[in-house]
């Protein structure tokens, strides 16, 4: 299945399609692609479908196209666990030939049952070998009868220690691990002989993944051992929490990735919000591009702790995106979310390219996702516009007295000769110091009636990008809106 080179190290990310590409996942995705861009290793995709029932291709699509989105390539062809039973088959008659495995014929009941005499007696259920016990004879007269049976491994004295690159030195005694069933009675691999199985067929050398995986990992280390296969080295990542300490989960809001980038996110900024929980790139950095998350990633920059997903300090993240992406990147991103808005056709905004580019940069400077970017831009389109209720109470308060420093304002600027920043701020800031008021008393009102809002970029480099007779009508609106 590979042709891995020895001296390159291979990851992989291997979910379950049995739901959306979720904030942890992705953040694992993230962090294994970050190890194999830094150290000129190998990120492959392994789509882990064995749950029949619950896999869908849906969630499958989810997958590739949350990880195509945050631009998560992966080298090679995507591995469907699925498609490999012969080999998890073979893997498991493999240690029952060495005697590593033994055939068990207990039935679902009699385990319950036993289970719940231990429960009464206050005692940890754990298999009692029984089925190891059994003369060979016997075992084959079973088997040659047609009596199901599943494969259990048989857990060899001792302890299982790894040395974890987030948490050093892990130990589990082996007397505290059940001899665990590899292949159930429809000859179905348990999930952790297929992950052990279609590792070692991968050539993975790195298994990086979220620390609800560190009870599994003694367990597939005694498999790799069995199977005469060498150790990967192992990552267990810090869980993600929400805001109240508890594990991250709908409760706490969007947890699919696919809906941040419905709510106007840049893929730029989730990766850099994701890389932070559980990563820190030293010192107070924070504000990072791809390339400059590859440079500075590090094992010792993992970190222990559970991470918190904040959704404001992701909003935050996404505005520093939004300011620092170069333009031409940042319009294919929000035309579509304009034409959407009907604010303006395709055709309209090709025609006015270099006057839209200037608006986008202008609007960016204020806005924390895309959506904010559309709303604040459409004063800029639209022929007549809504006034916020907030804005008109906060800035409209005295309507007589508004109207006046509106009047006062549309005729300063209407007999500004030259529509540029530097002329217009001369004009409104003269009209200010003439009526004895602070120059905040005619531009908020102007803010209003321009835009509707009571937050806007400033406000001279906004009429230029309005331009003068869109500006003035606007005004002329307002005053009638206001009706004195």
């Amino acid at each position: 299945m590979t042709n891995a080179r020895p001296d390159r190290p291979r990851l992989r990310f291997a979910p379950s399609p049995t739901g959306y590409l979720h904030v942890g996942g992705a953040r694992t995705a993230l962090f294994n692609w970050l190890y194999a861009r830094k150290f000129d290793g190998e990120f492959l995709l392994r789509i882990e479908d064995t749950d029949k029932a619950r896999s869908t291709d849906e969630s499958t699509r989810a997958i590739f196209e949350g990880m195509e989105w945050l631009g998560l390539n992966w080298d090679d062809g995507v591995v469907y666990q699925g498609a490999n039973l012969a080999r998890h088959q073979a893997d498991a008659r493999k240690l029952l030939e060495t005697g590593a495995a033994y055939r068990c014929f207990c039935t679902p009941a009699e385990l319950e049952e036993r289970r719940r005499q231990a429960q009464s007696g206050k005692e940890a259920f754990k298999y009692d070998r029984r089925c190891d016990r059994l003369p060979r004879e016997e075992v084959e007269g079973r088997v040659a009868a047609g009596e199901p049976y599943v494969i259990r491994f048989r857990v060899p004295e001792g302890t299982t220690e790894w040395n974890d690159l987030v948490h050093q030195r892990i130990a589990f005694p082996n007397k505290d691990i059940e001899d665990f069933v590899i292949l159930r009675s429809d000859a179905t691999p348990i999930y952790n002989l297929a992950v052990v199985s279609d590792d070692i067929a991968m050539g993975i050398t790195v298994v990086m993944r979220g620390d609800d995986h560190i009870s599994n990992t003694p367990k597939q280390i005694l498999l790799y051992r069995a199977l005469g296969a060498p150790l990967p080295t192992f990552a267990h990542l810090p869980m993600i929490h929400g805001l109240d300490g508890k594990k991250l989960s709908k409760r706490h809001g969007a947890t699919a990735v696919g809906d941040y980038q419905h709510y106007g996110l840049l893929p730029g900024a989730m990766l850099n919000f994701l890389a932070l929980l559980g990563w820190s790139p030293g010192g107070d950095r924070e504000v990072m591009t791809m390339p400059e998350m590859i440079e500075l990633f590090s094992v010792d920059g993992l970190q222990k702790k559970a991470a918190i997903f904040d959704p404001k300090k992701l909003e935050w993240m996404n505005g520093q995106h939004l300011s620092m992406i170069p333009i031409e990147e940042l319009e294919p991103r929000v035309t579509p979310a304009i034409i959407s808005a009907r604010l303006a056709t395709e055709e309209e905004l090709v025609e006015r390219r270099d006057w839209y580019l200037r608006l986008l940069d202008l609007l960016r400077i204020r806005s924390r996702t895309i959506d904010d970017i559309v709303r604040q831009a459409a004063p800029y389109f639209l022929d007549n516009i809504e006034y916020d209720p907030t804005a008109v109470a906060k800035n409209w308060k005295d309507p007589v007295e508004s109207a006046e420093l509106l009047r006062a304002s549309r005729e300063a600027l209407a007999n500004t000769t030259s529509w540029e920043p530097g002329p217009l701020e001369a004009s409104l800031r003269g009209l200010a110091e003439s009526r004895g008021v602070s120059a905040g008393k005619i531009f908020q009102p102007l803010r209003v009636a321009l835009t509707g809002l009571s937050v806007s970029p400033g406000i001279f480099e906004m009429l230029v990008q309005m331009g003068r007779d869109l500006s003035l009508k606007r005004i002329d609106n307002a005053l009638i809106a206001l009706g004195v």
